[in-house]
């Protein structure tokens, strides 16, 4: 079953790095898959775990950059190639993996953009739904054989964002193509599925024996703001007027604690379908109060995710296999 969407008094909190919670799960010895995981949080994700005995398969658009960033990094790391806007990829990263690997013990499922100018995929799709959900869907279901084979225990790792809270989830026009496209909407809606998707992914996977966790990793400065302009970023507080980030932002390996966190504390053991943030379980947000965090009501609607689930597989084609 789903479990209460409360704290349960993690040791870890807001300014844990990434390292320091590796350190205190079991992951030597694991096989992990991360996507984006040479940029931003996605490094210090990898960094972690792999430096905690983790062998480590990386999914990267930019596979040249992701190998000037990992190559000297301790630990067993391969770098696969992966374009989560393109399905013939996802499928030839997935076929890569199963060339890899007979197991994954951990999925996080990592990379995003925020905020793009509209751009669609190879469909037709909204680019921040088909790469953040739907990409990720796709990848979740070809590699599904390969978590299943490291059940029970298996745990897959989905990024959300405070983000979700702007919602903008519409089935009936996922692709802006009958209401005006905004930036920020697109990104509610490709968060607030992120969420869903482990909502959902953890009711079936649960008497598998794998469970599903969302994640916000909290306010980071990372190269997932490149598509917005400094003065943006200003007007939201994120920068001051000398360009100093807000002392609220939290470092790249605080930022990739929480990620690590849902993959590996034995806390967690025997639990999953919750939203996690600041290395615990979220407790609900206070709509009084939107910019501090917690879980907002729709990405706990189990209704709304079985309702995803189903727009998901008719929109990409694709089912999980039994």
């Amino acid at each position: 079953m789903t479990s209460t969407q409360a704290p349960i008094g993690s040791p870890f909190g807001y300014r844990s790095t990434a390292r320091e919670v590796a350190a205190a799960g079991k992951v030597a010895g694991k096989t992990v898959v991360v996507t984006g995981g040479y940029s931003g949080i996605g490094t210090e994700t990898v960094r972690a775990l792999a430096g905690e005995g983790a062998r480590v398969i990386v999914g990267a658009r930019r596979t040249g950059q992701a190998h000037e960033v990992l190559d000297g990094f301790e630990g067993d790391i391969t770098i696969l190639e992966l374009d989560l806007s393109d399905p013939a990829s996802i499928d030839r990263f997935a076929q890569g993996v199963a060339g890899e690997t007979d197991h994954i013990d951990i999925l996080i499922n990592n990379a995003a953009i925020m905020a793009s100018p509209l751009a669609r995929d190879a469909r037709g799709y909204e680019a921040q739904f088909a790469t953040n959900h739907l990409g990720h869907f796709q990848l979740t279901a070809r590699l599904w054989p390969l978590i299943l084979a490291a059940a029970p225990g298996a745990r897959v790792v989905t990024l959300s964002s405070i983000g979700h809270r702007l919602q903008g989830l519409d089935l009936d026009d996922p692709n802006f193509e009958r209401r005006d496209y905004d930036k920020w909407l697109a990104y509610g809606q490709a968060k607030s599925a992120n969420a869903l998707f482990a909502l959902q992914l953890d009711k079936l996977g649960e008497p598998k024996g794998v469970r599903a966790f969302a994640v916000h990793p909290g306010g980071i400065a990372t190269p997932l703001q490149r598509h917005l302009t400094m003065d943006e970023q200003r007007a939201m507080g994120w920068y001051d007027e000398e360009g100093n980030v807000h002392e609220a932002f939290k470092s790249t390996e605080e930022g990739a604690s929480t990620s690590v966190w849902c993959a590996t504390s034995p806390l967690l053991e025997g639990m999953g379908g919750v939203y996690c943030e600041d290395c615990d379980i979220a407790k609900p947000a206070d709509p009084e109060n939107p910019r501090a965090g917690g879980v907002w009501p729709h990405v706990r609607d189990e209704g709304l995710a079985e309702a995803l689930w189903r727009k998901s597989e008719e929109m990409t084609g694709v089912s999980f296999p039994g």
